[in-house]
């Protein structure tokens, strides 16, 4: 019996983002060696991979100015003085659990935000992490729980609150698609129906706060975590002991918070991410605190810190494209389906399993929603779930993988922080604990999900 070409290429592309081989290669070759095996040669292959790196130019485009919004917030010190605080509070009260935990809130806290009050997604990693570096290591903090912790915040929101970025996952991607694969999603509630797999991401997190994670872990004080944390100390203290810079330092917070709420607000009447930063950065620009000369360059800055993780997105699109060309996502679902025949347990977690192995391999949840869930709604009819299951079943299969995968925003932004001095490696110390703390827990109550609703 022939291999799947859609799991093959899956699991090519993991196994060579496991083996050190760069995640951009990795889906490339994945991706070749899928269209290949479905028959579609390498010009076909191509022209799909180059079709699905059209359709993600949108995806570049928002993450530059994510970027460029992110970077200018930094401009402002904001990110700065919220570390120089941090750190000034564990100078005078010691490395304490509760300054630990306070510490953690504020990590989960502020990645939550990101996804929704403050729609800057991953932008805020590289600005935030670094200055608190030094601190993790004083500390002697497990750089894979603070990995957890950011990618807790960062897939929890959007697959369970209809806001920001949920509102896009939930209510524009996943209602809609369901819907018009035949089930009236009208009185649907998203949160009801995603509730149950949101807490399997809540154990995972405790899991991995109070147990697996907890033990003390020994990092080197590189020269960048000085310099982080002195630039965040430094920059906190001036604005506190000169008259001039603690009126500026006042001024620009508060432009950087009407930034944020016109960011926020333009997102909520035009749904548009986009929209959201530039008009944000607009108002950093309007007020001076980013001058019109200094505007280039921080826009410059803000695509270079987000280049790489869009380049590694918009590749991923590419990818998903060509798992759709090769026509063998059905057949990979009717494989399964034929194993569990009317069982309704058993078709539950393989259809959570499939999810899993898709979004492994494609690294966005938003580009699997549309690809499960035409053939999920018509297959969950069929076997009698509910619509509030089925919508269950849908969005926890679409999350499933998204933590845990090489490809993805939700692993490749907290590397990018911790990573900064070169000791927190992606694979093993991102990728992997994440894929243990919420995939597992994520698959188990989604699947009781689908049961009980």
């Amino acid at each position: 019996m022939a291999i799947n070409a859609v799991l093959l290429a899956v699991i090519i592309m993991l196994g060579l983002s496991l083996s050190r081989v760069h995640v951009v290669l990795s889906l490339l070759i994945g991706a070749l060696a899928g269209g290949l095996l479905a028959g579609l040669g390498i010009t076909d292959t191509l022209d799909a991979f180059q079709e699905g790196i059209r359709n993600g130019a949108q995806i570049a485009l928002s993450y530059a100015l994510l970027g460029a919004f992110a970077v200018a917030i930094a401009h402002s010190g904001l990110p700065q003085s919220l570390a120089g605080a941090v750190i000034r509070r564990i100078d005078a009260a010691g490395t304490s659990g509760m300054i630990k935990y306070m510490l953690f809130a504020g990590l989960i806290t502020m990645s939550c935000f990101s996804q929704n009050l403050i729609p800057i997604h991953i932008a805020f990693i590289p600005l935030l992490v670094p200055p608190l570096l030094l601190a993790f290591n004083r500390m002697h903090i497990d750089r894979r729980l603070i990995a957890c912790l950011i990618t807790f915040g960062l897939v929890t929101t959007y697959m369970f609150i209809p806001y920001g970025f949920g509102d896009i996952y939930l209510n524009q991607i996943m209602l809609k698609n369901v819907g018009e694969a035949g089930i009236d999603v009208g009185n649907i509630s998203v949160v009801k129906a995603m509730a149950i797999p949101a807490l399997g991401m809540l154990l995972g997190l405790l899991v991995a706060v109070f147990f697996s994670y907890r033990k003390p872990r020994e990092y080197q004080h590189i020269a960048i975590d000085k310099q982080a944390h002195d630039a965040a100390v430094e920059g906190d203290t001036l604005s506190k002991t000169a008259a001039g810079a603690q009126s500026q330092s006042k001024v620009k917070t508060l432009v950087a918070l009407a930034a944020i709420i016109t960011a926020f607000v333009v997102q909520l009447y035009t749904d548009s991410l986009l929209l959201g930063s530039m008009f944000g950065f607009g108002v950093f620009m309007a007020t001076g605190v980013v001058k019109w000369h200094e505007a280039d360059g921080v826009f410059n800055d803000g695509i270079k810190l987000m280049a790489m993780i869009g380049f590694i997105m918009i590749t991923a699109q590419g990818f998903a494209e060509v798992m759709k060309a090769t026509e063998q996502i059905q057949p990979l679902v009717d494989g399964a389906a034929s194993l569990f025949g009317g069982n309704k347990a058993m078709a539950a977690f393989i259809m959570l399993l499939i999810g899993l192995i898709v979004t492994m391999g494609i690294g966005s949840s938003f580009s699997t929603i549309p690809i499960l869930a035409a053939i999920y709604v018509p297959l969950c009819i069929s076997l009698g779930f509910s619509p509030l299951a089925t919508v269950a079943i849908i969005g926890t299969a679409g999350a499933l993988g998204d933590a845990g995968s090489p490809a993805s925003d939700s692993t490749l932004g907290p590397t990018s922080g911790l990573n900064i001095d070169g000791q927190h490696d992606h694979i093993k110390d991102s990728v992997i604990p994440t894929f243990l703390h919420y995939n597992i827990p994520l698959l188990v109550f989604g699947w009781i999900a689908a049961m009980v609703l």
